[in-house]
């Protein structure tokens, strides 16, 4: 039987919009993994939903046993309560960053995943982990460019 994947998730933005970055720490078994990333103008929305899709697409395995704990109540409660499955029903009209729930669709149909909403802030070490990662990414000096958020009227507000 292949070990579950217990997979923390968080995103950051400072002045939302503004620097972001996202932070992620994947577990199975022995084996532990850390991945950030910063973007020089973006929202912590994105940025806690792009942590899940790329710790998604690290996954090698197809069908993949996989829990994911997040403080993002919009990216758990999109997915737990159904709503971006209407969404796309309605094909994303009139909703926010349907660029990444589209790429987030394409990769969650692989596994089965269950999401787990956590206070932030509370002491829970791999959050706290993922926290701080999402900030020191945000923080770098050579932050990639959010180009769907940048090109997109969004980020004109």
């Amino acid at each position: 039987m292949a070990t579950k994947i217990i997979i923390y998730t968080d995103g950051a933005a400072r002045g939302n919009p503004g620097p972001g970055g996202y932070g992620i720490v994947m577990k199975s078994g022995q084996h532990r993994k850390e991945l950030s990333e910063g973007f020089r103008k973006t929202t912590n929305n994105r940025m806690e939903l792009l942590a899940v899709i790329v710790a998604l697409e690290q996954l090698k395995f197809a069908n993949s046993e996989v829990e994911i704990y997040t403080d993002s109540k919009y990216v758990a409660d999109a997915v737990e309560k159904g709503w971006v499955f209407d969404w796309e029903k309605k094909q994303f009209k009139k909703k926010k960053n349907p660029d990444l729930w589209i790429r987030f669709l394409k990769v969650y149909r692989k596994h089965q995943v269950k999401f787990h909403w956590v206070k932030g802030h509370a002491n829970i070490p791999e959050n706290e982990r993922c926290d701080q990662l999402a900030v020191l990414a945000s923080q770098k000096t050579n932050l990639l460019i959010d180009k769907a958020y940048e090109s997109s009227d969004e980020s004109l507000f």
